[in-house]
């Protein structure tokens, strides 16, 4: 940079949004060639942008600690002040954030620029007005221009997070603060973005963009938001006054809160600040209100000061000069001030104290106390504290005492951070570790091929950005409470509401559940917190698509109904209903689904009605004897016989033992007897029942009554089968199968094979009581095994000839008739016992 010429130099000074960041870059395009120096590499990477807008980017270069973009044709850079190319000549140099010269870490840095970055045709130093008395001392001849703030910043007051308006930042000082600030705020409000000084300018570029285009209405950044960063922030929350400066954890300067505070607000558009407590420490003081709304700060008389080029020569040389006390003429050194002892100076006489350091250091003279004194200004991205820093930075330098950094070295760090699994934290740190490596690849002489390895650390770095950034989303923005929240200020009943055609719900195209039948489900992956609100909201909006759902419902015909595997009623695809005990078998309650309970109880009564309509008319079309069987046990003029063989059937949906009917049956006149085959009911050898019962369309329903009046319901059986084996006897009646020995066999069939017996019997020559031949082709195609035929022929009334009787040409079994056999009577004692089951039952028969 030119030699030292005060008087071209320029102070555009003033508060924040008073547009002098903008004054500047207008300033240095026009000029032949620039330099701006930042304090930030996030906001030297904003304006950078900006001017390869305004030049081209192969006329524009970026230099950062970690980045360097230098096109042979550059004529414009824009640098972190620490990486302005001083030795350069640019016909505009300036320097933003002047004031941080008065910064503890950094700020010998800027002073450092302040007093000797100088450019040929013109040099602006933009900062607070607190800089005007030192600049005046500093900088004799120097033109202070005062620029005042575009917009009113004002006190809002204290708001708690779930009340904080749209379009706010909340700022916090640890990034353990931020993260738990934006979680709440996702909670709250939908999410919000994050920006912090330690983010790469990818991913902090992304969570900006989110919230410029309103994706998010809330964004929690580091006091890093303070640098010129250009946000559309209406109003700025502190999340505390106090901060750990690297020492010491203090309140925060009137200076600080305004830097932050005024954030708010840009061009024209006015701006509010607050704290989200009022009371206690982290509140502001009436005073600190008053200096803030009125852009009055204490004036800095002093900057932090340390040699810029220091002596080379040796070790102890370089220790000495960046350990000198500032010396100026004039008188001006009371202005500056010793800078506190800066990690590359920590860690410099920590390993100046090392043998092999300053072995190496005298090996290679003054080149190795100049690379000595590079590698100590490593930054400990990472964080790892002194000592381990210390050791890093030794080791990069023994590399570089003998020539280059090992590239398998180098290649083997960074393709160990090469991963994107794992949670924000994790993430965030290996950004931090790749952001020294690629601090190393920018360093034109410490590798072989740097431009090779630089390439390759920025590519880790963004690819860790990115997902960074997508785990930055995921975990503190919820886009469907963002676009609810968004919303709500218009009324709830102004939302959005849309149902897909599969039932999904959206709002502002955010999926937020599903709306299956009349059952609204909130989203799987919203949280637990969120559900409440999502739920609430969807309610005060489904309301019509339900009443349209319910009319449909009641004037749907009976094709539109099913009755389902496990017995519920469904229409249109979505479960209505469900069978419960009734009155009687044939008689089923209905009781509607749960989620029936959001229609109005007149229009959730006409669904009902809707409902036990369909199931009456069912049972009678695909169960009809069921159907007249329980109208048999209702009617007086059926007789006791009738009725008591009709509850029977009935009470067995369809399907009675023949034994315990009995007498019943004895009693039953020609007329009774026509009206049971009438109504479909076949009275067996062993079994009454009806066979279309027995269909898989009929077996479903009786499955279904039979669950309802019970509890539960028999196993069905499978498709077409004709013998089980043999299961619970009680269960394989209710099956409609008669267990018989080691199998049990389909009624129907028992039915068949008794009626093929009689009419081999009839066909006999021998006579009715003579032994006969019964045909085995039909019980073993029916898959009867010759113990279970044995069984079923004695139930029937058959008993096996004697061998004397032999057996038929074909190897057939014979048999004779010996009568059906009658139950047992009840024992004598038993049924002479007053009040007795069988006595009252005796009694009833003998009456009828």
């Amino acid at each position: 940079m030119s030699a030292r010429d005060d008087a071209r130099v320029t102070a555009v000074l003033g508060p924040t949004n008073t547009g002098k960041t903008h004054l500047a870059i207008e300033r240095m395009c026009a000029h032949s060639s620039g330099c701006i120096g930042f304090p930030l590499r996030l906001l030297a990477r904003e304006v950078y942008d900006r001017v390869v807008a305004l030049k081209g980017r192969e006329r524009v270069a970026l230099v950062t600690g970690e980045e360097r973009i230098v096109p042979k044709d550059a004529r414009w850079f824009l640098c972190t002040v620490e990486s302005m190319p001083m030795q350069r000549d640019f016909a505009f140099v300036g320097i933003d954030e002047a004031q941080l010269g008065a910064d503890q870490e950094r700020g010998h840095v800027f002073t450092d620029r302040l007093l000797r970055a100088r450019g040929r045709e013109e040099t602006m130093i933009l900062g607070s007005e607190a800089l005007r008395p030192v600049l005046r001392n500093l900088i004799p001849g120097i033109e202070i221009v005062e620029r005042p703030r575009f917009s009113t910043l004002s006190y809002g007051a204290a708001k708690k997070l779930s009340r904080l308006p749209r379009r706010s930042a909340v700022v916090a000082f640890s990034a353990e603060e931020v993260y738990a600030t934006a979680e709440m705020l996702r909670r709250l409000r939908g999410g919000a973005a994050v920006v912090m000084g330690a983010l790469s300018p990818r991913t902090r570029n992304a969570q900006v963009q989110m919230f410029q285009a309103g994706e998010v209405d809330y964004l929690v950044a580091t006091d890093a938001i303070g640098m010129g960063l250009n946000l559309d922030v209406g109003h700025v929350a502190f999340a505390g006054l106090h901060k750990f400066d690297g020492r010491r954890r203090r309140r925060l300067t009137v200076a600080e809160m305004a830097q932050i505070a005024g954030r708010a607000g840009r061009h024209q558009r006015d701006g509010t600040f607050g704290a989200l407590t009022e009371e206690g420490d982290e509140a502001f003081l009436p005073e600190e209100i008053q200096a803030i709304e009125g852009h009055r700060f204490p004036k800095l008389d002093w900057l932090y000061w340390r040699e810029g080029e220091p002596d080379l020569s040796s070790i102890d040389a370089l220790i000495a000069s960046l350990s000198r006390k500032p010396e100026m003429p004039g008188g001006t050194v009371t202005m500056l001030r010793p800078a506190p002892e800066a990690l590359d100076l920590k860690v410099l006489k920590r390993l100046a104290d090392e043998p092999q350091v300053r072995d190496a250091v005298r090996a290679g003279g003054r080149g190795n106390v100049a690379r000595l004194w590079a590698a100590c200004g490593i930054p400990d991205f990472a964080k790892l504290g002194l000592d381990p820093h210390a050791r890093f930075v030794g080791r990069v330098f023994a590399y570089l005492a003998q020539g280059f950094i090992p590239h398998q070295w180098f290649a083997d760090e960074v393709a160990r951070l090469d991963r994107t699994d794992g949670d924000v934290e994790t993430i965030a740190g290996r950004i931090a570790s790749i952001r020294s490596w690629t601090y190393i690849a920018q360093r034109p002489d410490w590798l072989a091929e740097p431009e090779t390895w630089a390439a390759r650390a920025l590519e880790v770095e963004e690819r860790l950005s990115d997902a960074l950034h997508a785990s930055l989303t995921q975990r503190f923005v919820d886009k469907r409470t963002t676009a609810l929240m968004r919303k709500i200020g218009a009324g709830a009943g102004e939302l959005p509401v849309e149902i897909g055609a599969e039932g999904e719900v959206t709002i502002d195209a955010h999926a937020i559940g599903r709306l299956d039948g009349f059952r609204f489900t909130v989203a799987p992956e919203a949280r637990a917190a969120d559900k409440r609100l999502l739920l609430a909201t969807a309610e005060k909006r489904l309301g019509t698509e339900r009443r349209r759902r319910a009319e449909a419902v009641i004037a749907a015909d009976d094709e539109a109904f099913a009755l389902a595997e496990d017995g519920g009623i469904v229409a249109h695809g979505s479960e209505l209903a469900r069978l419960a005990r009734g009155s009687s078998l044939a008689r089923p309650a209905v009781v509607l689904d749960p989620a029936l309970a959001c229609l109005d109880p007149q229009l959730r009564e006409r669904v009902a009605t809707r409902v036990r309509d369909w199931v009456t008319a069912s049972i009678a079309k695909r169960l009809p004897a069921l159907a007249k069987l329980a109208e048999a046990t209702r009617a007086a003029e059926a007789g006791p016989a009738l009725r008591s063989i009709a509850g029977a059937l009935e009470t067995g949906a369809g399907i009675a033992a023949r034994a315990p009917l009995t007498a019943s049956l004895d009693a039953l006149d020609g007329g009774a007897r026509h009206w049971l085959r009438r109504a479909g009911v076949t009275i067996g050898a062993l079994d009454l029942f009806d066979p279309r019962l027995l269909k898989p369309g009929a077996r479903a329903w009786r499955q279904a009554l039979i669950a309802a009046m019970h509890g539960a319901a028999p196993p069905v059986p499978p498709a077409g089968a004709t013998v089980l084996p043999r299961a619970t006897p009680g269960a394989m009646v209710g099956m409609g199968y008669r267990p018989l020995g080691a199998q049990a066999v389909r009624i129907d069939l028992v039915e068949r094979i008794a009626r093929a017996a009689h009419e081999a019997r009839a066909a006999s020559k021998e006579g009715a009581r003579a032994p006969f031949a019964a045909d085995p082709a039909l019980a073993t195609s029916i898959g009867l095994e010759p113990e279970t035929l044995a069984r079923l022929m004695a139930e029937l009334g058959f008993r096996a000839a004697d061998r004397r009787g032999g057996e038929t040409a074909d190897g057939s079994n014979r048999y004779v008739w010996r009568g059906r056999p009658r139950p047992k009577a009840p024992p004598a004692a038993a049924a002479a016992r007053p009040g007795n089951a069988f006595a009252a039952l005796g009694d009833l028969m003998r009456a009828h």
